[in-house]
């Protein structure tokens, strides 16, 4: 299986979470790691190469901050401008059928803030739900995602673990796709 991560943080340097993730993501080798801003400090995509990227892997997941209960503008723009009509959806379109779609999130806020009685009001399984509509309108199979909450409390032992559990999800995950 061919594993692709995009990464979409407006500002990798200041990232303590996803700068960790991605080094951790680089040290193996049957994972490709895909940074749009850096690939796009212009936010012009090149439709056709990230097209051909995403048919070159078999899984995809979407890595980021959460950005006011969403994606970071230049993903949301990646979305719109790549999953176009005949190539990921409509009636002849075949290329992201059967692929594997996945979230990446890192959160400010705490695990019990994202809970329908906490701070929030959502669970994060509720604010991803576009993501998974996405996933289910381009006939791909979305998986659980990944999180790592409360990241302005984050311990370096927690982060270190992070990684580790990052990667093993990324490997292992499970589509929540019925068959």
């Amino acid at each position: 299986m061919k594993i692709m991560v995009i990464i979409t943080h407006p500002n990798m340097e200041t990232s303590r979470v996803n700068k960790a993730w991605r080094e951790e993501l680089q040290k193996h080798g049957e994972i490709t790691v895909h940074e749009l801003y850096a690939a796009y400090p212009d936010e012009k995509i090149d439709v056709a190469r990230e097209q051909q990227l995403v048919e070159s892997h078999d899984r995809i997941i979407f890595q980021y901050p959460l950005y006011w209960y969403s994606t970071p503008p230049l993903l949301k723009k990646w979305f719109d401008e790549v999953l176009l009509y005949g190539w990921a959806y409509g009636s002849d379109a075949s290329k992201t059928a059967g692929k594997e779609i996945g979230v990446a999130i890192s959160t400010y806020g705490t695990e019990a803030s994202y809970q329908s009685t906490g701070f929030n009001r959502f669970t994060l399984q509720e604010i991803l739900r576009p993501v998974e509509a996405l996933a289910h309108f381009i006939s791909a199979d979305y998986l659980p995602h990944f999180a790592l909450n409360d990241t302005s409390n984050l311990t370096d032992e927690r982060l270190a673990q992070s990684k580790k559990d990052y990667i093993q999800h990324i490997l292992g995950v499970k589509s929540l796709a019925v068959r």
